[in-house]
């Protein structure tokens, strides 16, 4: 009905031509569609809100296409619910927070959840090293740390009874982001089993194999060894894990605030970019949405 609300405005109004009015009618019948698979209580275009708008900007990620092409389909959406609020269908306009992808830097690679999965199986867990390396990788995508976040870990930043990594991130403000129990293990048993064959130095949480505190670029080659040696050719870096797990969580039904919370972002609409879009509620959204919670 809003639909074809929508189009007739575009046509007498607007004067556009039958080919345009189409092509508006094909995204917005295409993001109705998206809307109605949602596990909510979404169940109609007027009760659209930023999240949903962000979940369905992911999912065209998803779909492998050209960035013009979606760009169009939300410049469909924002005129949409442009005429929406202009003709009082709705208070506040859904899109008004999302982005053009032409004025988004690149965006880094965003690996399957089958592909992270062989990424962290695939350390030695029979060697202290495999031991450290399973670990962080599990820790890394558990909890979305920037890589140097990871490095300045110490033991005591890791609180295993409730499941929290503490950090310093950017502006050295303190975090504080819920990890899952798959993470916990790893930690655990590399700590317990592994971590004092490499003779630390000091409380450092991760250290190479002279003891000494693990280095981004370290961590870096670590990560990009083992990417090779399980066939995954992509570009790959240490942000590469922190993306997939924004993805892999927005995907899943989480939302972008709580996203931005965990992710130490200043702004939401630095968490945006990773859409392609109190701490026990964070804790309960982390186990309920990450495939490793």
């Amino acid at each position: 009905m809003l639909i074809k609300q929508f189009t007739d405005y575009l046509l007498v109004e607007r004067g556009l031509s039958e080919n345009t009015i189409t092509s508006y009618r094909i995204d917005l019948n295409d993001f109705a569609e998206f809307i109605g698979t949602l596990d909510q209580s979404t169940d109609s275009l007027e009760k659209v809100k930023y999240d949903d708008i962000a979940k369905y900007l992911a999912h065209l990620g998803n779909l492998e296409l050209a960035s013009s092409t979606i760009d169009r389909r939300m410049d469909s959406l924002r005129i949409f619910y442009k005429f929406l609020t202009a003709e009082r269908f709705i208070k506040e306009n859904p899109t008004d927070m999302i982005e053009p992808l032409k004025s988004w830097s690149k965006l880094p690679t965003v690996l399957s959840i089958a592909e992270v999965q062989l990424i962290l199986d695939q350390p030695d867990m029979s060697t202290a090293l495999g031991l450290r390396d399973k670990a962080m990788l599990e820790l890394m995508y558990a909890s979305g740390l920037r890589v140097s976040e990871v490095v300045d870990l110490r033991l005591n930043d890791i609180n295993s009874e409730i499941g929290y990594v503490r950090c310093i991130g950017k502006g050295n403000k303190e975090r504080v982001v819920p990890v899952g129990s798959k993470a916990l293990f790893a930690i655990k048993s590399y700590i317990e089993s592994g971590r004092q064959q490499l003779n630390p130095k000091e409380d450092w949480l991760f250290v190479n194999y002279k003891g000494d505190k693990l280095s981004r670029d370290g961590i870096r080659r670590i990560i990009q060894t083992i990417a090779k040696s399980v066939g995954i050719d992509k570009p790959i870096s240490p942000h590469t894990l922190r993306h997939c797990f924004a993805t892999h969580l927005l995907e899943n039904g989480a939302d972008l605030r709580s996203l931005q919370e965990m992710l130490g972002h200043a702004s939401i609409s630095a968490t945006q970019r990773y859409t392609h879009i109190n701490s026990e509620r964070l804790r309960q959204i982390h186990s309920r949405f990450h495939p490793r919670g």
